[in-house]
């Protein structure tokens, strides 16, 4: 079964780009926005502390006539964080994303941000995984 350190290690862009929870959020969606990316980790000293999303800016900026210039990461943020080590399973992370309606899952040891993972990652781990077992079936029954 495909694990978490397994998907971290087969992604082709090992950066996480982090903000901190006091910078604007003009300054946090210009750099998702930079990247491509949908999502970015917030912390404060080395500690995951929120996660910022497209969804959250929509939601509580621009759906709430907010300014990005004048609102902070922190205001609007996703402060209650789901967060998983390298020994979870690609079946748990999906289960967790499903159960709790995540894009997106820091992965954190010892307080230490390691990686991030999408919800695309893990489908893509989980589609490989079904393929190497389909192959290993058709050799077993072919002989």
């Amino acid at each position: 079964m495909t694990n978490v350190a397994q998907v971290l290690n087969d992604k082709r862009e090992h950066v996480v780009y982090t903000i901190s929870p006091d910078a604007s959020v003009l300054e946090a969606i210009s750099l998702m926005a930079d990247k491509g990316i949908g999502a970015i980790v917030v912390v404060e000293k080395e500690s995951v502390v929120g996660i910022l999303s497209e969804r959250d800016y929509t939601r509580k900026v621009e759906l709430m006539d907010r300014s990005s210039n004048s609102t902070v990461v922190s205001e609007i943020m996703t402060p209650k964080v789901f967060t998983v080590d390298k020994s979870y399973s690609v079946e748990d992370c999906l289960q967790l994303m499903t159960d709790r309606h995540l894009r997106h899952l820091p992965v954190v040891e010892h307080d230490k941000l390691l990686g991030l993972i999408s919800i695309g990652d893990l489908v893509k781990a989980a589609m490989e995984e079904q393929r190497q077992l389909i192959e290993q079936l058709k050799q077993y029954i072919s002989g």
